[in-house]
């Protein structure tokens, strides 16, 4: 079901009622994590903050080509991954294929999701973990901090 902290995709569910039975409190976040920065580390410790378990939906090599063009990501998906689970607050890492993670949400139904500040006009999933006695709590955004900015310093730098 989970191999180094990656849980399969096809058992997200199962994954998440067996850590719901531990009587887990589940987090849910998502995005691409290209290249960590003090921005994401800032954002997954007040995810973690909001509960007892925190499952990141990190979008696959494919979902972010399709999102941020075809120059990203940077970093593979399992090296963001394995990142990703070297930080303290992340418990565990789904990898998921779609633009949205509206069905793996479906399936973890996390007592808390969080998304950024920056989202606060459309959160995925919402509806779902609302209708589930859930809440959605949105984090600060940290002014200055993305990947895009470190890729455009970088290129300034040549």
């Amino acid at each position: 079901m989970m191999k180094n902290g990656i849980v399969q995709r096809t058992m997200a569910g199962r994954f998440s009622s067996a850590m719901r039975a531990e009587g887990k409190k589940i987090v849910f976040t998502n995005g691409c994590f290209d290249i960590i920065h003090l921005g994401h580390l800032r954002y997954l410790e007040f995810a973690k903050a909001q509960g007892d378990f925190l499952v990141v939906g990190l979008n696959s090599d494919s979902s972010v080509r399709k999102l941020k063009g075809n120059t990203r990501p940077i970093v593979p998906e399992l090296e963001r991954a394995e990142l990703l689970l070297g930080l303290k607050p992340v418990d565990a890492v789904v990898i998921f294929d779609e633009d949205e993670p509206v069905q793996l949400i479906s399936e973890i139904l996390p007592d808390i999701l969080v998304k950024g500040e920056d989202w606060a006009h459309y959160v995925s999933g919402r509806d779902i973990v609302e209708a589930n006695g859930g809440k959605v709590v949105l984090a600060k955004f940290v002014e200055g901090k993305s990947t895009t900015n470190i890729i455009k310093k970088i290129k300034e730098e040549k």
